[in-house]
């Protein structure tokens, strides 16, 4: 392989799947993979969307591939990576832990897939980044890759979400649900109760990280809630707390998320 390598970084969501399905056909140039860092935790709906869309991009010129991690114990990895909510052991709140999960469990397994694939040449990676997160729009931190935001600067014009949900459905393809982890701290309260709700083992999932997180972390109790209770006792009715929302969005738009 020689030359510059053109990916998409896939997360299954409606910007990086709406990236991979304009790919397909023809909307944007074609690209040598569409890659998905699986981190092994996402909702069963992402994984499901997955594989029914798998073999559409595939039949249509678009290459998936899924890499993972290495994997220690997934009980204790959470407590690690993720920004969890913290409460020191007198009681007092004490904020987030600093996120690493997206450099985990997705950057450095896609850079590894990389270092094998481009065989010494550039990278143009393709982010998921639309206009109202235009925050979100920088460059790698490694010299071979150039990210690229084709939302931005290849289409008619600057799109929004919104653009892109109207687009797959035009297009009669399914808009997934946002891709995160089952027990990602950065959820709104309505996002907790379709989990609550759904009935596929989800909800469980996220429960059981929660309870192996409690104390993984000397000096402070864990939380995957912003209630810093237990998942199984939080209250995910009452109004949403918008300037919690706020927070949790200007800590998103800090990352390299791929939706």
């Amino acid at each position: 392989m020689s030359g510059v390598v053109k990916i998409i970084s896939l997360g299954w969501g409606v910007q990086s799947w709406g990236l991979a399905a304009m790919s397909a056909l023809g909307v944007l140039p074609k690209v040598d993979a569409a890659i998905h860092a699986d981190t092994t935790h996402e909702r069963s709906e992402t994984y499901d969307f997955a594989r029914k869309w798998t073999p559409w991009l595939e039949a249509r010129g678009v290459r998936v591939v899924t890499v993972r991690g290495n994997r220690t114990d997934v009980a204790i990895e959470p407590a690690i990576y993720m920004p969890v909510f913290t409460s020191r052991i007198n009681g007092t709140v004490s904020g987030n832990q600093r996120r690493q999960c997206t450099g985990h469990w997705k950057i450095r397994p896609i850079r590894q897939w990389l270092r094998e694939y481009r065989n010494g040449g550039q990278v143009e990676q393709w982010l998921g980044i639309t206009l109202d997160e235009v925050g979100r729009a920088k460059q790698a931190d490694v010299k071979y890759i150039c990210n690229t935001f084709p939302f931005l600067d290849m289409l008619d014009r600057p799109w929004r979400r919104g653009d892109v949900t109207r687009w797959l459905l035009e297009n009669d393809l399914e808009v997934p649900v946002k891709s995160s982890c089952v027990f990602c701290p950065y959820r709104d309260r309505a996002t907790w109760r379709e989990i609550k709700m759904s009935g596929n083992g989800d909800w469980e999932r996220a429960v059981g990280v929660d309870e192996a997180i409690r104390h993984k972390r000397p000096g402070y109790t864990c939380y995957v809630s912003s209630q810093r209770k237990p998942l199984t006792e939080c209250d995910f009715t009452s109004p949403e707390d918008h300037g919690q929302v706020a927070m949790w969005e200007a800590e998103e738009c800090s990352g390299n998320c791929f939706l």
